[in-house]
């Protein structure tokens, strides 16, 4: 099994998220808000260099996405 990617910034975490049918909607200070309409999910990427594990661990979890899903956006298989 795949391990949760240790240097992934907000940023292409954000782009990852657009792949997978997320819309970039506003940005308050460091905090950007990401909505997906079908099905329905709202995320909150914060805009750091580096994410934390359990801060990504979380974002997958509210957006729906697997480990796999997700290095498969970022290009990482």
């Amino acid at each position: 099994m795949a391990k949760l990617p240790v240097d992934l910034s907000g940023r292409e975490l954000c782009t990852a998220l657009e792949r997978a049918g997320f819309v970039f909607r506003r940005q308050r200070g460091s905090h950007m808000i990401l909505r997906r309409v079908e099905p329905l999910a709202r995320v909150v990427v914060p805009d750091h260099r580096v994410i934390r594990v359990g801060t990504l661990r979380q974002i997958l979890h509210d957006a729906g996405l697997t480990l796999d899903e997700l290095l498969r956006l970022l290009g990482r298989n």
